[in-house]
């Protein structure tokens, strides 16, 4: 159980006993948290608003290695993050499942290059491989892919990679790291360090919901913070200087938006996704099933300012349906867009190197600063784990913390039940996030089932529906309030359930019903219900095409 006021609790009264505190709850915040507390360190994660709110609920929805890094020849990263894809779905079957992509062909030698790095693709991910690289004839990849555009269509090329869903897999982070003795606080921002000569000894955080101030001391302070690391760095006494390597001096982070929209699953009714390889301007897009819809996009373009809400421009949208239509049979239009989101990745780039985001790459940079104070930047969700063993072997040595080896690697996340349930999990994922038909919650909480199924025999009115077009349940609410620290309307529609994502005016027209049991289950006032709805109508309307 996950519960705010006892993690709050725990937060304040072993306010100067902390190994490890993270500042971030997104991906990188959530992995470096999970190592930090399965070596046995005391550790603590503090996230301003809601866990993986920012970039980390907003990705693309794949976990893989890249097919386009390797054509821009960063075979290091491409296999690590295969290595890591690997793991994860071995580590969170319920969560991550193999995909098949298609690659459509319109040009007679395209298929054969494709099919050539799509086969080195799957060499490099070796025994971790989740499928195998197939030419495809003219006929079935029509047959593969039922809404392409047939007209000069040679043949395709079907590789498979790694789906998942992004916040689903945040709170099950969460999730596991509170099972395993480590404290997880969201609305919690970090106010100001704490420095003990000259060095960083901690933080002061302050609980959104009662304006209290909690003085946090640790061996070790860790910025997670993505692309808003540069407010922490601010925080920090001096940081002029660093000592990570010869990279250090010259790296800052470009923050590069990524644009989605999702349609009716009619756009393409497929099991499987398509990839398109290169657009003009030489980005990559995907059309993949996910949540019984298409999920279509990602544009890639810099940003001259970092905003907590992102929103896609207009020209985005435009980009991404005109590839709609180029590779649909039916070309949809902007009334036909249910949902749009961005997201801002934190990208690397060093003063040596200029060009396209779309160019830069995503590896990550471990930063230490004079005071101490760790900093990671850059990275993508496929190799978040990766990323947070990493850090912590920085910050354990640094914090001269007994030394123990990361297991993070084999260690099961909440909701992957035993060795032997792991086959049959994957399966109810993949038909889950294919085809809806597993509107039972096997696809997203795994061995955690049971307990929302027990949730229902005590209370039968919690099967019902929040919203009739869409298969999710009251008890999906209860549960998440309960055992996932939803806190607002927000939390529950666009994070521990996806409605918002998919179909935000479904969303807004489902808000009533999710307030009134947030109310009823926090114990607040009916002011507070109207100033959610008030709040949530706001931000579904950002999601909804303009």
């Amino acid at each position: 159980m996950m519960d705010r006021n006892e993690m709050l609790a725990a937060a304040a009264s072993r306010g100067e006993h902390w190994d490890v505190i993270v500042i971030g709850g997104g991906a990188t915040g959530l992995g470096t948290a999970l190592d930090a507390v399965s070596r046995g360190y005391r550790t603590i994660l503090l996230e301003g608003s809601d866990f993986a709110r920012g970039t980390s609920s907003r990705s693309t929805k794949l976990i893989h290695g890249g097919v386009r890094y390797l054509r821009q020849g960063q075979v290091n990263m491409v296999r690590q993050s295969l290595l890591e894809r690997g793991r994860l779905q071995r580590n969170a079957p319920h969560l991550v499942h193999p995909l098949n992509f298609v690659v459509p062909s319109y040009q007679a030698l395209s298929r054969w290059y494709y099919y050539a790095g799509l086969t080195a693709y799957d060499l490099l991910a070796g025994r971790l491989r989740m499928g195998r690289t197939l030419l495809l004839s003219r006929e079935k990849t029509l047959e593969y892919l039922p809404g392409l555009r047939a007209g000069g269509l040679r043949g395709g090329i079907m590789y498979a990679d790694g789906q998942f869903d992004d916040a689903r897999l945040a709170i099950c982070l969460a999730r596991t790291i509170a099972s395993l003795g480590g404290v997880v606080l969201n609305y919690a921002p970090v106010r100001r360090l704490v420095h003990t000569g000259g060095k960083i000894a901690g933080v002061v955080v302050e609980d959104m919901e009662s304006g209290q101030e909690i003085v946090l001391q640790g061996r070790s302070v860790i910025n997670a913070t993505g692309v808003f690391c540069d407010a922490i760095l601010k925080m920090d006494e001096d940081r002029s200087a660093f000592n990570a390597g010869t990279h250090a001096k010259t790296v800052e982070v470009v923050p590069s938006q990524g644009s989605h929209i999702v349609l009716p699953r009619k756009y393409l009714p497929s099991r499987s996704a398509m990839m398109i390889p290169e657009t003009d301007d030489g980005r990559v897009l995907f059309a993949i099933p996910w949540h019984g819809h298409v999920l279509f996009g990602t544009t890639d373009v810099a940003v001259p300012k970092i905003s907590e809400d992102p929103r896609p421009s207009a020209e985005e949208l435009d980009y991404l349906l005109a590839y709609a239509a180029r590779y649909l049979s039916a070309s949809p239009g902007r009334s036909d867009v249910l949902s749009v989101f961005a997201g801002l990745r934190p990208l690397v780039r060093s003063q040596r190197v200029s060009g396209s985001t779309a160019a830069m790459s995503r590896e990550h940079e471990i930063l230490t600063s004079s005071s101490g104070l760790i900093s990671v930047i850059g990275g993508k969700w496929t190799t978040y784990r990766h990323m947070g063993e990493q850090v912590v072997d920085l910050a354990a040595r640094a914090a001269e913390l007994p030394q123990k080896k990361s297991g993070t690697a084999e260690l099961p996340l909440l909701g992957a039940a035993n060795r032997s349930a792991l086959s049959a999990m994957a399966g109810m994922a993949e038909d889950y996030w294919n085809d809806w038909t597993d509107a039972r919650f096997g696809g997203q909480y795994g061995s955690e089932t049971e307990g929302l199924q027990s949730m229902i025999a005590k209370d039968a009115s919690l099967a019902e529906p929040v919203h009739p077009n869409l298969p999710f349940l009251k008890v999906q609410v209860q549960w998440a309030v309960r055992h996932e620290m939803a806190r607002t309307v927000e939390d529950v529609l666009a994070r521990r359930i996806r409605m918002l994502f998919l179909n935000a005016a479904a969303a807004i027209e489902a808000a009533p019903c999710v307030a009134e049991m947030l109310k009823s289950e926090l114990g607040k006032s009916e002011e507070w219900r109207l100033e959610q709805l008030r709040m949530f109508g706001r931000i579904g309307e950002a999601y909804r095409i303009q």
